[in-house]
């Protein structure tokens, strides 16, 4: 259902696209418009993972350099069949994580030092099993078209309203036609681009958590970025939020903003989804995820939290 839902979203802006561009031009328009989508389509193919890596000043690491962050980056992409996408860390103090290129052979996945400091080893697995879930639904190439449609959208609608302006109501969209193509039509890109955004949140949570095979590490994760994001700013996010998609939740700040305009899917419906398929699978629960002072913040990607009377727990990669 997720993937018949996300292609339908898909259809509907191509649809959108190319009914800007005909409005705008007629059948030629639309053909036009489709070319110059197809282009810009193409160049974010092989760039975008270096564009949005570079946009947050993100660094590569290696099992020298990272050792316990790269091990069990390759532990967790072994165990959902995947090669071993390169490992990111961003210089950021919230804690956050995306995934991000064009195939799984050619993925990264990039931390930032706040989400290492502040999850505990468990809940850092599930945050990079969720990444890695992304890469394995090939969501990363599925962002960066709708992404990039969804601004091919907006650069027309603004091209009709200088075209609508020079052209009689007959022979184009006119005035009042213009600035509703202009208002209307990158509204509803951005609409359909957060809905697909929404679902595959969703499919990599659910999958991500079977990697892992803990739902509630992914859970309790969650909480702690959720809590974070609203404190903590993130500057590149702020400007860049045409990226905010991108991240397991959205890096922006902003308050009050209507579900209708979310990137993501409420914290507490996810969390409710992950909580049924721990029951669903029968896992273990987590202390409660509601309470962060379960969780105290660990050192590193390393330990679990002090306050666990079972001890460390190593989880299912030794």
């Amino acid at each position: 259902m997720n993937y018949l839902r996300t292609a339908m979203l898909l259809a509907g802006l191509t649809a959108l696209f190319m009914g800007v561009g005909y409005l705008i031009g007629g059948a030629s328009g639309a053909m036009i418009a489709l070319v110059i989508a197809a282009a810009t389509n193409l160049f974010t193919y092989w760039n975008s993972d270096r564009m949005v890596l570079s946009m947050y000043g993100a660094h590569q690491v290696d099992r020298a350099s990272a050792p316990e962050l790269v091990g069990l980056v390759a532990e967790l992409a072994g165990r959902a069949g995947l090669p071993m996408p390169r490992v990111f860390v961003m210089d950021e103090a919230q804690p956050n994580a995306f995934a991000t290129g064009r195939n799984p052979e050619n993925a990264a996945v990039a931390v930032t030092v706040g989400l290492m400091n502040q999850l505990s080893r468990e809940e850092l697995a599930g945050v990079i099993a969720h990444e890695l879930a992304h890469i394995k639904n090939h969501d990363t190439l599925l962002m960066t078209i709708t992404a990039t449609i969804a601004g091919a959208i907006s650069m027309l609608a603004q091209f009709g309203m200088f075209f609508g302006g020079h052209r009689d109501n007959n022979s184009g969209p006119g005035i009042v036609g213009s600035i509703l193509m202009m208002i209307l039509a990158p509204l509803g890109a951005m609409l359909v681009q957060m809905a697909i955004s929404r679902t595959r949140e969703y499919a990599a949570d659910d999958l991500g958590a079977r990697i892992v095979g803990q739902p509630m590490w992914l859970a309790s994760a969650l909480v702690k970025i959720e809590g974070a994001a609203h404190q903590v700013p993130n500057y590149d996010a702020e400007r860049n939020p045409a990226t905010a998609h991108m991240f397991i939740i959205n890096p922006l700040s902003g308050h009050g903003v209507d579900n209708l305009f979310a990137t993501h899917p409420s914290t507490q419906n996810r969390i409710a989804a992950l909580q049924r398929l721990a029951a669903a699978l029968g896992a273990q629960a987590a202390p409660s995820v509601g309470a962060n002072e379960n969780y105290p913040p660990a050192s590193p990607w390393g330990r679990s939290s002090s306050r666990d009377p079972r001890g460390p727990s190593r989880g299912p990669w030794g």
